[in-house]
């Protein structure tokens, strides 16, 4: 199993940090918030067939969490992502996980966890031109206005890598209807309206093809995927959503402190007698083809 990291500065992954608490939200987005995804990975590696001998690419990686998945599955993984905090983690992750007994060497004795880090896509291309298995965005779009448009230019640089009928995934948020996270992120919308910076929106059917589409990839079957959002309490689950980027243009709008208690307010109908948080909500895949 091979992991290797790249830096690529286009809009895959959860949006740039606003202020100066990029170290904080990128920790609170590993520790808290991405592990909410996880069913919706397994459910695309499931799909896919994702095992040992896949070539990944995985665009927007975050933290790492899905990339770690895949790996263990015996895939060789490539993370590509715009936030530098983001990535550090990702590689400190991958890292750690190559040291773990049992773990095989890549190719040409580097171990496996080895990250090559850079800031071009180009250098995410495997040795000899040697085409991917399987392009993934698994960060959701669909939920921030503009999201979708910021995922072209990765996939753009990205398709290229990948042989003629190789799948990629695209991720979005389901219905508001089958989201209870779609109320509170409701805070995002009505506080970035004040000067109009930009917040949540609802997520559209056609937001997955229209994408596909602009990249010119051919839909090739879709699914959806129960993805409950569980947090310890209410700090935890402010933290978690902040560390999105939905929220940031309503900081930009009013201040964090403002946005905090709100998040909390529209949390209240979700707290359970325990101090636990609880919201029910839908994800969506589409597989296209290039």
């Amino acid at each position: 199993m091979t992991r290797t990291l790249v830096q690529h500065h286009t809009n895959a992954g959860p949006p740039p940090a606003v202020a100066s608490d990029t170290s904080v939200r990128a920790r609170d987005w590993a520790e808290i918030q991405e592990r909410m995804l996880v069913p919706l990975h397994e459910a695309v590696y499931e799909r896919l067939e994702v095992r040992a001998g896949t070539r990944l690419l995985g665009l927007g990686c975050g933290s790492g969490l899905a990339l770690l998945m895949a790996s263990a599955r015996g895939a060789r993984v490539t993370g590509v992502d715009s936030d530098d905090e983001l990535l550090a983690l990702a590689r400190t992750r991958l890292a750690a996980d190559a040291e773990l007994p049992g773990r095989a060497s890549g190719s040409g004795g580097a171990p496996s966890g080895a990250v090559l880090p850079t800031s071009r896509m180009s250098e995410a291309a495997l040795p000899g031109g040697v085409p991917y298995d399987v392009i993934t965005a698994l960060q959701p779009i669909g939920c921030v206005a503009g999201d979708a448009k910021g995922l072209g230019p990765a996939l753009d640089a990205a398709i290229p890598l990948a042989g003629r009928g190789t799948p990629v995934v695209l991720t979005g948020w389901g219905p508001p209807e089958r989201c209870a996270t779609a109320g509170v992120l409701r805070v995002a919308g009505r506080l970035a309206d004040r000067l109009r910076k930009g917040g949540w929106r609802p997520a559209y059917r056609d937001d997955l093809e229209e994408v596909a589409a602009r990249a010119g990839l051919k839909p090739d079957g879709s699914g959806r995927v129960s993805c409950p959002f569980g947090y310890a309490d209410t700090e935890s689950a402010v933290r978690g959503l902040l560390s999105t980027g939905v929220f940031d243009g309503a900081v930009r709008a009013t201040d964090r402190r403002q946005v905090e208690k709100e998040i909390a307010e529209a949390l209240h109908p979700y707290v359970r007698k325990d101090g636990t948080v609880w919201m029910p909500n839908v994800f969506r895949y589409l597989i296209a083809r290039t």
